[in-house]
């Protein structure tokens, strides 16, 4: 009796809802001033904004969070910028989902219903394609011993540069164990060792585009020796010369090869962080790779990406304490003492280079760096664990050249000679100005896979289930938008604005299941737009579900005033 007391009050509540809806929907057709279609709308570029974020510390290495916005000043290639953005975050702050509900007939939904949203998520991306065997399983069984007291707020994912072995965010230890076993190096460049003559990645960017004569001058010699060439026939230099161009343009097109794969991931991984709720966070594995100039900017890109996903991205060197050998290799011949020693000196600057990617990247978004240290559950501990406090500063440089250039960024607190900062330490202008289409899109998606609650527009989210057999459901997402606060645009006698309406699905672990996005038209007469003003405009969104738990997230957004309103449901179908 109870179940069908309980079947007949849910249908009831749906039958209202869809009513509700229909009646909206055919009152503006009806009418001819309001359209609906599924299609992304058009916003307007917004100014470009350099964001920034910092990191002070103490003279006792910990993080300072009481300062103030004009404590801080933002040098732009030497000169001062204003600062028109700035906010301090706290990590580990807990966030937890909203939920409204339109009548208390909707059990669903209600409080006894909420589901608890995990509040803080790691990824961890082992670089497999950079790290050899023995750092490898030194760095993945320390991971282990990490990830085995994982707490019940917390949900940890694994990736790796090769794209395999990889596990999606959750909070099963056995499965993340299991994961963990099964990493194996999968390199993508093989190595340049036994070469003739051996020219890695960095010393080849020296010869071909620094123009390095002394690198040329190594290698050729080197050449000369493995071909087994006579010095004194007059051809023998330019052949061993030829030799090492030859080595250096083809290690040069597969290093550039390897570290645009590694730049892709990192890009990708990001994108996959920026679609969790809570406190985010990546934590990169590897014993760094070396990137040209010609690839920098994609570094930089991966930097503001993440900045503006709110990802935080920490670096562990898993070399751990290591060293170049002087004179090479005990188990590789000798071929010279004087060549040696340059090449000891090219692999010792190329071993800091592929170190300062991460410490960049860590820099960058406020996320930390391990180096130089064999203690890696330590260094675990410290990189999993973002600062306590850090800054945002975000300013609009003037009169921004399109062109590509490198930006050189310094942040200074003043009077502050005992604090220790950490900040990005530049950007790239872009080279012409961004689509505003795919702009708009971008900042939507942006803004649904986040957690951030927005009230620019007042919104109303309401949800309600209906269980139509044991094994499925249908999610009703209901939207009621106050137009009151919204600006239209008067044309030919009617009020003009888009609304786009994103509804997001994510399961309990806070993983992307589905999405729709409706785009409302509104060509209003006067006296139409009159009554909007208090009834305002409601939007019904349904999805086909199994039974379980589900994070609902909302994006409103209008094309003429470009003001935005996001928030956080949640539900659990039994």
């Amino acid at each position: 009796m109870t179940q069908l007391v309980k079947l007949v009050k849910n249908t009831l509540v749906w039958v209202w809802i869809c009513f509700l809806a229909t009646s909206a929907g055919a009152q503006t057709q009806s009418a001819s001033e309001m359209s609906s279609r599924e299609a992304p709308a058009t916003f307007k570029t917004k100014v470009n904004l350099v964001l920034v974020p910092v990191v002070v510390r103490d003279n006792q290495g910990h993080a300072v969070g009481t300062l103030k916005q004009e404590d801080f000043q933002v040098f732009d290639k030497g000169k001062p910028q204003v600062i028109t953005k700035f906010s301090m975050e706290k990590s580990g702050r807990p966030i937890t989902a909203e939920q409204v509900n339109a009548n208390p007939g909707e059990t669903a939904a209600g409080p006894e219903a909420a589901m608890p949203i995990p509040e803080r998520y790691t990824g961890y991306l082992f670089d497999d394609i950079h790290l050899a065997f023995a750092d490898l399983t030194r760095v993945r069984d320390a991971a282990d011993r990490h990830l085995a007291s994982l707490a019940s707020t917390e949900r940890a994912a694994i990736f790796t540069t090769s794209g395999q072995n990889t596990l999606d965010f959750t909070d099963d230890h056995e499965k993340l164990h299991d994961t963990l076993l099964r990493l194996r190096p999968r390199p993508v460049v093989p190595s340049a060792q036994g070469d003739c003559p051996e020219v890695d990645y960095y010393m080849a960017d020296a010869i071909l585009n620094k123009n390095d004569q002394q690198a040329l001058a190594a290698a050729t010699q080197e050449a000369m020796v493995c071909m087994g060439l006579d010095p004194s026939q007059g051809s023998s230099l330019q052949v061993a010369q030829q030799a090492a161009r030859s080595a250096a343009q083809r290690n040069l097109q597969t290093g550039e090869h390897d570290t645009h794969l590694s730049f892709t991931v990192l890009k990708d991984v990001v994108r996959r962080m920026a679609a969790m709720p809570g406190q985010r966070s990546m934590v990169l594995l590897s014993p760094g790779f070396f990137s040209t100039a010609d690839l920098f900017q994609e570094k930089t890109e991966i930097i503001d990406r993440a900045i503006h996903a709110n990802v935080i991205i920490s670096a562990l060197d898993a070399r751990g304490l290591y060293t170049i050998i002087p004179g090479g290799d005990a188990s590789q011949a000798t071929v010279d003492v004087t060549l040696s020693a340059v090449k000891s000196q090219y692999q010792t600057d190329s071993a800091l280079m592929q170190a300062d990617v991460l410490a960049e990247l860590a820099e960058g978004t406020g996320g930390s760096w391990v180096h130089n240290t064999n203690d890696l559950d330590a260094g675990f501990k410290r990189v999993a664990d973002p600062p306590e406090y850090f800054y945002v500063l975000g300013f609009s440089p003037q009169n921004l050249k399109l062109d590509g250039a490198f930006h050189k960024l310094k942040v200074v607190v003043k009077e502050a000679s005992k604090l220790s900062l950490q900040a990005r330490r530049g950007y790239y202008a872009p080279r012409h100005v961004a689509d505003a289409v795919e702009t708009a899109k971008r900042e939507i998606e942006e803004a649904l896979f986040s957690r951030e609650e927005i009230h620019d527009i007042p919104v109303e989210l309401h949800t309600q289930f209906f269980k139509s057999s044991e094994d499925s459901a249908r999610l009703a997402v209901l939207v009621r938008v106050d137009v009151k606060h919204i600006r239209f645009r008067k044309e030919e006698g009617r009020n003009r604005n888009d609304l786009t309406v994103v509804s997001g699905l994510f399961d309990r672990n806070g993983n992307y299941v589905t999405a729709n996005e409706k785009v409302i038209e509104m060509r209003l007469k006067d006296e139409t737009l009159e009554g909007k003003l208090g009834q305002g405009i409601t939007v019904r969104t349904s999805f086909d579900v199994k039974p379980g738990g589900y994070l609902v997230r909302l994006v409103v957004r209008d094309a003429e005033g470009q003001t935005m309103s996001a928030q956080n449901g949640a539900v659990e179908i039994p």
